[in-house]
């Protein structure tokens, strides 16, 4: 992922975490190591992934199959925060909730809210999926309204929570027939959600529909995707007519068996990759 327009953050399935610079010298094109934090994921002392990254500023938050969470900053050479036992089986995602908070995502079916201004090891909150401990494989938060997260797990369910709240979820689609790899909402039009899939499936969610017509788009909303709106309080993906099906769902690759593992998301320039060794592009997608 990217840090600025110089600085990517990667990570390895050896538990590190590096920073790369690019840079571009007429004809010339490198990327050279920045920064690099080894060893921070492993079980009894045996090196393995660190299965996620996130970062806000010069803060960078790593999880891994350890269920160790490490605090970083871009300005010190090690943690400056270690949660050795926050999950007793591997946690598969995070992302910053806010500016101190961030929310993991567990091979348990939990989802959990930690406040890193607390000096305690303990989550603030602990959501639970189901009775039967179904893993949850990523996840995501509404970029205007934080506290309405989406997370997809190995069910191929599409679940919606309110942190505000509720313990479960509010929202729980079907979706796609194996594993949930990635869910993303649309940074600027957050109607729209984007997931992919081991089914091979990658499908665009437009919550938009859910404000007019059942299957038919409002019209009327549609907006330039580069200008300023302001967003209504209430969120399509919190009602009702989520759960009765009332959404519009486009298939963005008709046709594709291949596992799709990651995706992203800009303006109206959607990207993919697959275990095809492929990178899908779908460009002027029509965003509501």
């Amino acid at each position: 992922m990217f840090l600025t327009q110089e600085l990517i953050l990667a990570s390895s399935s050896s538990g590190n975490v590096s920073v790369y610079r690019h840079t571009c010298n007429q004809n010339l094109q490198k990327v050279e190591m920045e920064i690099l934090w080894q060893g921070l994921h492993q079980n009894q002392g045996t090196p393995c992934s660190c299965t996620c990254i996130t970062s806000r500023n010069n803060e960078i938050v790593s999880v891994g199959e350890d269920g160790r969470i490490n605090v970083l900053d871009m300005n010190k050479n090690q943690p400056i925060r270690t949660i050795d036992k926050a999950d007793s089986s591997t946690t598969n995602a995070v992302k910053f909730l806010k500016q101190c908070e961030i929310i993991t995502v567990n091979s348990c079916g939990q989802l959990k809210t930690w406040d890193l201004r607390q000096h305690t090891n303990e989550p603030a909150k602990i959501f639970l999926l189901t009775g039967e401990q179904v893993p949850l494989n990523c996840v995501d938060k509404h970029p205007h309204q934080p506290h309405i997260v989406a997370s997809g797990g190995q069910d191929g369910m599409l679940s919606i929570w309110d942190m505000r709240q509720e313990r479960l979820p509010v929202t729980l689609l079907d979706a796609h027939s194996s594993d949930t790899w990635e869910v993303k909402f649309h940074e600027s039009r957050p109607d729209n959600i984007f997931t992919c899939s081991e089914d091979g499936a990658v499908w665009h969610w437009n919550g938009s529909s859910m404000s007019s017509q059942p299957g038919k788009a409002n019209v009327s909303n549609v907006l330039p995707l580069t200008s300023q709106h302001e967003e209504s309080t209430a969120s399509p993906w919190l009602a009702s007519d989520a759960s009765k099906h009332r959404i519009d769902i486009t298939d963005l690759i008709p046709g594709n068996i291949m596992s799709v593992n990651s995706l992203d998301i800009e303006n109206n320039t959607f990207l993919c990759g697959s275990d095809a060794e492929a990178v899908y592009i779908v460009s002027n997608l029509t965003i509501w």
